[in-house]
């Protein structure tokens, strides 16, 4: 693999030994074992699929049971199949990004993803925007981009939200867009080109606003853990999700070990698509304060499971790579913070 055009890409944004470990971890097509001239450009299925990885892997740093999980599925002999990443974004004018998915959809399609659906999700006042890449869409992991509506909310809760996003910042610079609309417009990049553009397309999956106040964190919290999880957390991965053959077993094997693993299994109304997950690792987030700063322990982000079966409808065969509403709204809950007594000053 060390021949190979994400072997190469990838030992750019990291070092040759954590590649190698990437490469190991997750379940990849073959189209990424070519071997690669350095004179060949790079197509975009590849700049993804490096994305994709190096994303994966900041995920498991900031969630130890995923970490773990992994370790121990590559331990055995078995690899990831990275579904799909999570983010979420909120959907308000005064903040320097674009509005939303917006602010995503500008990276993503370029690098050859599509809007393959649109799901509401009415309970928690947001709506998800799924994208999957256009060549390789069984095997490049898709994109759950959801945005939050505010106005949809108390003014009081958009006064916070605005106090919170309006002090943000766009990270992606001039040279990066540039490179990006010849991405676009050629399908693919020189390998010096890519190894310039990553880095600065891995900066726009954080926190782009600065500390927020604990009074607007428990106002945002008040009405919805999702825009306070996002105060905290950002456009950083939520969750990221393994794909596997029997969630059920999955599930029933996790429990035996003690993992604080997600109180039922969602289903979708059609049963193709099952999904479960560990519950938010805790973080300890600042928070400015009257009197200074603050620091307190929040819900950070979750690792998933996910089980797809094949669609059996006439029109459409093959895996179901869709999603379902109702899972993803059970699923949002294992960001929510447990209540507290006020004694406790933890969030």
């Amino acid at each position: 693999m060390q021949t190979t055009a994400l072997f190469k890409l990838l030992s750019s944004l990291t070092d040759a030994a954590k590649a190698q470990q990437l490469l190991d971890s997750v379940q990849l097509h073959p189209i990424f074992a070519q071997p690669h001239h350095d004179d060949e450009p790079l197509n975009r299925a590849v700049i993804a699929q490096a994305m994709n990885m190096m994303l994966f892997d900041d995920l498991l740093e900031r969630v130890p049971e995923g970490k773990q999980y992994v370790a121990e599925k590559l331990a055995s002999g078995e690899k990831v199949v990275f579904d799909h990443g999570a983010l979420r974004t909120v959907a308000w004018e005064n903040q320097a990004l674009p509005m939303g998915y917006k602010a995503f959809a500008r990276i993503l399609e370029p690098l050859g993803f599509t809007v393959a659906g649109q799901y509401p999700l009415p309970k928690l006042k947001m709506c998800g925007f799924v994208y999957t890449h256009a060549d390789l869409p069984h095997d490049i992991a898709q994109y759950f981009v959801s945005e939050l509506y505010p106005e949809q909310f108390t003014k009081s809760f958009q006064d916070a939200v605005d106090r919170v996003v309006s002090v943000s910042s766009d990270p992606l610079t001039p040279r990066s867009a540039e490179l990006l609309q010849k991405l676009a417009a050629n399908g693919a990049l020189p390998l010096a080109d890519a190894a310039e553009l990553l880095p600065n397309l891995l900066q726009c999956f954080d926190r782009q606003h600065g500390v927020p106040h604990l009074h607007d964190y428990l106002a945002l919290r008040e009405e919805s853990a999702e825009m306070a999880w996002i105060s905290t957390e950002g456009n950083a991965f939520n969750h990221a999700t393994d794909r596997v053959g029997d969630i059920r077993q999955l599930d029933a094997q996790q429990r035996e070990l003690g993992r604080p693993m997600k109180d039922e299994i969602e289903v979708a109304r059609n049963a193709n698509i099952m999904q479960t997950a560990y519950r938010a690792t805790k973080v300890k987030r600042q928070f400015k304060t009257d009197q200074g700063v603050e620091t307190h322990e929040v819900p950070g982000s979750f690792f998933e499971f996910i089980q797809r079966n094949d669609i059996d409808e006439s029109a459409e065969k093959g895996m179901d790579l869709r999603f379902d509403s109702s899972n993803a709204q059970g699923i949002f809950t294992m960001t929510r913070a447990v209540e507290k007594t006020a004694e406790t000053a933890e969030c």
